[in-house]
């Protein structure tokens, strides 16, 4: 390294000081793509963020709730990374995944997925289990479940013949939400009245019980669908429902307008109680 001789005024011997070396522009482009390809790598294999457009999971979850998502939890366990910990799904869990049966014309994002096929729900079934609903109450392999904390269920003022009492009415004529393909296999699936969730599948419902377009109206879910689970509210910004499916429905101009609202907004909207919050 070059080194600049100084007089030291103490001793009046010459010494040396390092010369400032400046970053070139390469060495600079190479620290950004650096870091880039870090949080690439995080955001794809690690983590990965998610937003809440609905209210299919209040109140544990709201609308505008950013959620990080832990990617490796509930993967496939791989042999080349041992230490990692690994888990089935079990009942309970939040879960993102990707929603069966997605229609093939939707847009896709980056990675191939739909855009508007990436779901949160809490798991209720697991493979082999028997489920139904009575009254809005669930039952899995006959016993009652007792609702999520901070979850709206049915009441006597909103209720639904087909979703409270899942699946003891077909589906027909379908209700609102139905998918044809589920309406056409839930009847070989349920024995005794009760549904039974098949092997390498699970049940999926939102803590919204009331406002829920879930496994009742779509099906089982696969296991290759599962994605991960969120385990962070690192951000919840206060909107509605309207605006989340407006400014994602709108492309890129959409987006730039959606920031713009979020920048005059941030401070009033932000629903900082909710901020850096766990997941469960």
């Amino acid at each position: 390294m070059a080194k600049k001789k100084e007089l030291n005024k103490a001793t009046g011997e010459e010494s040396q000081k390092p010369e400032r070396v400046e970053e070139t522009p390469y060495e600079f482009v190479a620290s950004i793509c650096s870091v880039l390809v870090v949080g690439l790598f995080i955001l794809t294999f690690l983590g990965q963020n998610f937003v809440i457009p609905s209210g299919s999971m209040e109140n544990t979850l709201l609308i505008g709730d950013h959620l990080m998502v832990d990617r490796i939890t509930l993967a496939p366990a791989a042999k080349w990374m041992p230490l990692v910990h690994y888990r089935e799904p079990k009942h309970g869990d939040i879960v993102v995944f990707i929603k069966p049966a997605v229609d093939p014309t939707l847009d896709v994002d980056a990675s191939g997925i739909p855009t508007h096929s990436i779901l949160v729900k809490r798991l209720m079934g697991l493979p082999g289990d028997h489920i139904k609903l009575r009254d809005g109450v669930v039952y899995i392999n006959g016993v009652a479940q007792t609702p999520p904390p901070d979850s709206i269920n049915a009441s006597a003022e909103n209720s639904d013949v087909y979703r409270d009492n899942f699946p003891a009415v077909a589906p027909n004529p379908s209700p609102g939400g139905v998918m044809e393909s589920w309406a056409l296999q839930l009847g070989s699936a349920v024995k005794d009245g009760e549904l039974v969730v098949p092997e390498g599948h699970y049940f999926m419902m939102g803590d919204h019980r009331t406002n829920s377009l879930d496994s009742r109206y779509w099906g089982f879910v696969p296991r290759e669908n599962i994605m991960g689970r969120p385990v962070l509210n690192y951000w919840s910004f206060d909107a509605s429902e309207d605006e989340m499916t407006q400014q994602s429905s709108d492309g890129i101009g959409g987006t730039i307008r959606w920031m713009g609202h979020i920048a005059l907004h941030f401070f009033d909207r932000t629903r900082w109680s909710r901020t850096f919050h766990l997941v469960k």
